[in-house]
């Protein structure tokens, strides 16, 4: 009998306007011209990854009331970047985040069935709220929802856009030179809505899609997350990347499909995970220490401070120990537009935590920034991260991964010659693509009712 195997399913994030990466390396290049783009997605796509992942933020982040410069600056719009990349790739998923506060069900229906149409169904959204009056600033409506109204919202959202995608059922056009009838239903594109968020009524003027709808991602990491992307998400990315907080996130997300009348292959898990390659583990665990200490340099860890102590601490040697006053209280935050802030819900807590632990080591402001922050989540050669990949996958701690390299665009060039190539032998990561589109290498049904074949293992 043949032992089935998972199949991995892989993704690549470019990884900008972010202090992960490491700007400042020789081989860094930009990350908002076009061939840094284009780069990074065919590399993805000839490593036959599912698809590349844009984030997007719609304000940049401040400290102190000025831009936040340690972050790489530049939001480019995603739906313009993600068209071009459309023109450069075959294959690749385009998956792009589009904020569900701050926009409209018909503006953003256009787009991504546009964007399915241009690239042959590889379109992807996903899904989010925004969570701060910062934010917020930048648009005309301003402010922020209560987070209870801000998924109410983005369920009717995606919901109503769902109407707008299936006003078209896909046989509409007939382009009958003979009789001159171009369409078959005059009235392909009517849709009307009416609910708590949107009243609106017309004509949704995109004609079906390659996939009926795009593949629907969200991020939400919160209950109120967790259950919208039970009901209707086909893939969530999770911040769980290692066995058994994996595993535990993986549980619960599936176990709440049923109620949805959804099977557990119709959603995928797939979190984010940094890495670094070397010849040999040794090697990679030194080259990993180098990495965090270019991402974290002594302004960089003042910053990162900052968020905690709430306060000015340009003054203090980030190679010498942590201030000795307490964080100031308080709701407004020297932080702004920076999610980060929101994990230390108790600032005091955390510093006095922070301070026994740099005491108790020897640590500087700087080391304590690098001991505590982000750590990447696979060091070692080739074969020994291509085992932990595999075997996370194969004990259900997810589906896959959303890689995030440290240097763009080259960043992901090692993993896609050095790892992919053990995965494949392995017999768990795809050698070709399976079909056209991204519901083809997910594996996942089409709206109309047919499911993409998954690979064979």
């Amino acid at each position: 009998m043949t032992d089935r195997r998972k199949q991995i399913h892989l993704a690549a994030h470019f990884p900008g306007v972010n202090n992960t990466t490491v700007w400042s390396d020789p081989a860094a290049g930009s990350h908002i011209e076009f061939d840094s783009f284009a780069h990074f997605a065919r590399t993805a796509e000839r490593a036959r990854f599912d698809f590349l992942f844009l984030a997007e933020g719609l304000r940049l982040r401040e400290q102190g009331g000025e831009i936040y410069d340690l972050d790489v600056v530049g939001r480019p719009d995603t739906f313009t970047v993600l068209a071009a990349l459309a023109a450069v790739t075959e294959h690749l998923g385009l998956t792009g985040t589009i904020n569900s506060t701050f926009n409209e069900p018909y503006e953003v229906a256009r787009q991504f069935a546009t964007l399915d149409h241009l690239s042959g169904g590889r379109a992807a959204w996903n899904v989010v709220t925004s969570w701060d009056a910062f934010t917020g600033e930048n648009f005309r409506r301003g402010g922020f929802l209560p987070q209870r109204e801000r998924y109410s919202r983005a369920r009717e959202f995606l919901a109503t856009a769902n109407e707008l995608f299936d006003s078209w059922t896909g046989d509409e056009i007939l382009a009958d030179t003979a009789t001159g009838t171009f369409l078959r239903d005059a009235k392909a594109g009517s849709f009307v809505h009416s609910g708590t968020h949107f009243d609106i009524h017309g004509r949704f003027n995109v004609p079906r899609s390659p996939q009926g709808r795009p593949v629907i991602f969200q991020a939400g990491d919160s209950d109120e997350g967790r259950e919208f992307a039970a009901a209707g998400a086909d893939a969530i990315f999770s911040r769980y990347a290692t066995l058994t907080e994996g595993r535990a996130f993986y549980t619960d997300v599936k176990d709440r499909l049923a109620r949805y009348g959804r099977h557990r292959d119709d959603l995928l898990i797939l979190p984010a995970a940094t890495f670094v390659l070397g010849d040999t583990d040794a090697e990679a665990r030194e080259l990993a220490r180098e990495v965090r200490r270019s991402q974290v340099s002594g302004a960089t860890a003042l910053k990162h401070l900052e968020w905690v102590w709430n306060r000015d601490l340009s003054g203090y040697d980030p190679d010498g120990p942590l201030p000795d006053v307490d964080p100031l209280p308080g709701e407004h935050t020297v932080a702004r537009g920076r999610a980060q802030v929101r994990m230390y819900r108790d600032p005091q807590a955390t510093a006095r935590e922070w301070r026994e632990r740099a005491e108790a080591n020897g640590w500087s402001i700087r080391d304590l920034v690098i001991e505590t922050g982000n750590r990447q989540n696979f060091i070692g050669s080739p074969h020994t991260i291509a085992t932990a990949l595999d075997d996370l996958v194969q004990a259900d701690a997810c589906d896959g991964f959303i890689l995030v390299p440290h240097l763009t665009p080259g960043g992901l060039d090692d993993f896609a010659d050095r790892v992919v190539p053990l995965l494949q032998e392995k017999g768990v990561f795809r050698t070709e693509y399976e079909g056209p589109t991204l519901r083809h290498h997910l594996g996942l049904a089409h709206p109309d009712g047919a499911r993409a074949p998954r690979a064979a293992s």
